[in-house]
């Protein structure tokens, strides 16, 4: 079974937001897509400062099995990036919800009515 904290939303395309009270959240990919995606070799995520809608593709993890696509769990605008995934974008498969994170970010309006709890992703993956 994977890893799935109680503290974050889940997208139904496997990727995680922790938002924060001040409008902030960061954004990651969940253990399952990581597993499912086996060892990562690359990624590539958005420049500070670009902006997405809710769903729109923010970036791309690429592993030895396939590329994925990343889209994003809520709109935002971002306020960083996780510069050292560019390095070691493995770590992505040892702490996905960690240090592994991708992108904090400023969302714009609220979180989508559907993104998942933690008992919703769970239920999803079967």
């Amino acid at each position: 079974m994977s890893n799935i904290p109680a503290d974050l939303r889940y997208a139904k395309s496997h990727e995680w937001i922790r938002p924060a009270v001040d409008g902030t959240a960061v954004v990651g990919i969940t253990d399952y897509a990581q597993s499912s995606l086996g060892d990562i070799t690359f990624v590539q995520l958005p420049k500070v400062g670009a902006t997405f809608a809710a769903g729109a593709t923010f970036g791309v993890v690429e592993s030895v099995k396939a590329a994925s696509d990343l889209y994003a769990p809520a709109a935002f605008t971002v306020l960083e990036t996780n510069g050292s995934l560019d390095a070691a974008p493995e770590t992505l498969n040892k702490d996905p919800y960690g240090e592994a994170w991708m992108l904090k970010v400023r969302v714009t309006g609220e979180l989508p009515v559907g993104l998942l709890d933690a008992a919703g992703y769970a239920q999803q993956l079967g």
